[in-house]
């Protein structure tokens, strides 16, 4: 058991059932990227527990007393990610655990849930899943599901089936329609190859190809928010400062899901020591990639920030990406990189100023 708390608002982490606070309010499923379709899925659990219900006592209507039955707000999701279990090969995620606590805590929710996905919870029916998981370790008093959310053995059971098997213990499931982005798709850039997002369906598998094309514009509508890298300061090969463009050089959980190799113009927060809080707002350009002109081994993010002087070693920074500006590429000089460069901050500050 974890608990990350923070500003009086906790959230628990948990792979088993002691210390849970029971009963719940339950969301299910796999939330990686907390984006704007699982927002849907998750809202109707929170503040389910603000509400008065009468309790009455065998004596006399007078001794009837008001009592306050509050569920908690419980996310439930899978360690390690399903796909990851049955592939046996490590899969990237959108948003570390560290990073999906933040964004629910932010949304209100009060209690994150992991279930350890291994060979016997993968073996349970849909029935036992509910009476084991649900109904006996979570105390679970209502549920709310996307409509394409799958469980049990071989992901045999549908939400609809989750609706008539939960009907059987009197918890009532809400089935979220399946999110789509109806808005206006912006702009894009003519190197990079999108997929449009009018009327797309909202999900992490289009997330994760918008950003392995480099389309973080319809990448951060999907999210509801900017996609950012969270990573402390360390010291890398210090190339940047001998051509005139010092760079801080970010250590990135190793599970973070990179998009395509380039620059990007990005805003960059400095996180407090104490909290999640950002401050200290900062303009640049990032660089993800092998960097080949100086032969590069091993794949960076790097990061330089206009007009900014000052010691970052071992800060935590937020950077998040705004807008994808070139793929990354070799030159033949560290005089044309630094050519390069200079033009990148020029656009890169020329697009940072139209979205502020």
């Amino acid at each position: 058991m974890l608990n990350l708390s923070q500003n009086g608002c906790s959230v628990w982490v948990a792979s088993s059932s002691v210390g849970l606070l029971t009963p719940t309010a339950v969301a299910l499923g796999k939330f990686d990227g907390v984006h704007l379709g699982h927002q849907r899925v998750i809202q109707p659990v929170l503040h389910a527990g603000d509400r008065l219900s009468v309790a009455s006592t065998p004596q006399s209507k007078e001794n009837q007393q008001l009592t306050q039955e509050y569920t908690y707000s419980t996310v439930v999701t899978f360690d390690p990610h399903p796909q990851e279990f049955f592939t046996g090969q490590p899969r990237t995620l959108l948003t570390p655990l560290d990073e999906k606590v933040q964004q629910l805590r932010s949304l209100g929710v009060e209690q994150l849930v992991l279930l350890p996905f291994d060979k016997e919870l993968s073996a349970l029916t849909p029935e036992e899943f509910v009476q084991k998981i649900l109904v006996q370790q979570l105390q679970c008093q209502r549920i709310s599901i996307g409509q394409d959310f799958c469980f049990g053995e071989k992901r045999s059971g549908t939400a609809k089936d989750l609706q008539l098997i939960a009907a059987k213990h009197n918890i009532p499931v809400t089935i979220v329609p399946l999110q789509t982005y109806t808005g206006d798709s912006p702009t894009q850039s003519s190197c990079v190859s999108t997929t449009p997002t009018q009327d797309a369906r909202i999900s992490t598998s289009l997330i994760r190809q918008t950003l392995e094309q480099g389309d973080i514009e319809n990448a951060n509508l999907l999210l509801g928010r900017p996609y950012t890298l969270f990573g402390v300061v360390v010291q890398g090969q210090q190339l940047g400062r001998t051509i005139g463009f010092p760079t801080a050089n970010l250590q990135l959980p190793k599970e973070k899901f990179l998009p395509r190799q380039g620059v990007y113009a990005v805003r960059v927060f400095t996180l407090s020591e104490t909290s999640d809080a950002f401050s200290s707002e900062s303009l640049g350009v990032m660089n993800i990639g092998n960097r080949p002109t100086v032969n590069g081994t091993y794949s960076s993010a790097e990061v330089h920030l206009f007009d900014w002087s000052g010691d970052l070693y071992g800060k935590k920074l937020a950077v998040e990406l705004v807008k994808f500006l070139r793929p990354e590429q070799k030159f033949p000089s560290l005089e044309a990189l630094k050519t390069q460069i200079q033009l990148d901050c020029v656009v890169a500050k020329e697009v940072l100023s139209v979205e502020c």
